[in-house]
């Protein structure tokens, strides 16, 4: 994508990945808005970065997306890249009965969200002269981590959408891109300093830079092996992965 001379909209910004993306296209030049549940984090962020606006959104409740796309349609009609970020990632054990509300959290959240918030400004990007919808999935799509398979299964789903999606706007100015982000170190679960987590500052950089091109995805070197791995012969991986999270846990500390 051009990353440069856009308006870009992104969901779940106010910490993480989210706020990192939106900082670094903010410092290029771009109008962008950012999103989320909470004002005063809304407001934090904003105020660090001068030029940027904010819209209140619940990616969760429908009507709240019909509400922020109508204002980012009348507040900023040159919008034309949307960046799904949003997402939540509790722990779950399919091995036991699931916390059924906690299930349909992730996936309203992870993946209906997304999906919502793409249709909801679907027209008005196809209006645009060139536009970008960009999906923020995970390299779990790939390899499952089984203590999170819900949320696994949930990015799986966007990824699958997304194909879905980017094949129909084939013959449209509307390009669809997907990053799959590697175990990086925010708070999307717990911030520490595990060594098998990537350096915040690390992902972006590269990130932009493979951005700049035109690739349907967006994978950062270091997890292009596990990106290569669905296929007849993928449990090997997958089995291997996840028995090395169970003898090596993610240190959560209070």
């Amino acid at each position: 994508m051009q990353l440069t001379g856009n308006t870009i909209f992104i969901t779940g910004s106010t910490s993480g990945i989210g706020r990192a993306m939106a900082e670094a296209f903010h410092k290029l030049g771009n109008q962008v808005i950012i999103s989320g549940r909470r004002k005063p984090l809304l407001d934090e962020v904003t105020m660090a970065n001068p030029g940027m606006a904010a819209i209140e959104l619940d990616i969760s409740d429908p009507e709240s997306i019909e509400e922020a796309a109508e204002r980012l349609v009348t507040d900023f009609p040159k919008l034309n890249v949307l960046v799904n970020n949003a997402g939540i990632m509790p722990f779950d054990d399919p091995s036991a009965p699931l916390n059924d509300e906690i299930a349909q959290r992730i996936v309203t959240t992870n993946f209906l969200g997304p999906v919502r918030m793409s249709s909801a400004l679907i027209e008005h990007l196809k209006r645009q002269p060139r536009a970008t919808i960009l999906y923020n999935s995970s390299v779990l799509a790939y390899v499952p981590l089984a203590g999170n398979a819900v949320y696994s299964a949930s990015k799986a789903a966007i990824h699958s959408y997304a194909m879905s999606q980017r094949f129909m706007l084939r013959d449209t100015p509307v390009r669809v891109q997907e990053i799959a982000p590697p175990w990086v170190n925010t708070d999307l679960i717990y911030k520490g300093n595990d060594p098998r987590a990537m350096d915040l500052e690390d992902f972006i950089q590269e990130t932009m830079r493979k951005l700049s091109g035109d690739d349907e995805e967006i994978i950062v070197d270091a997890i292009l092996e596990v990106r290569a791995n669905p296929g007849a012969n993928e449990h090997a991986m997958v089995n291997a992965f996840n028995a090395d999270m169970i003898e090596n846990p993610i240190p959560v500390t209070a």
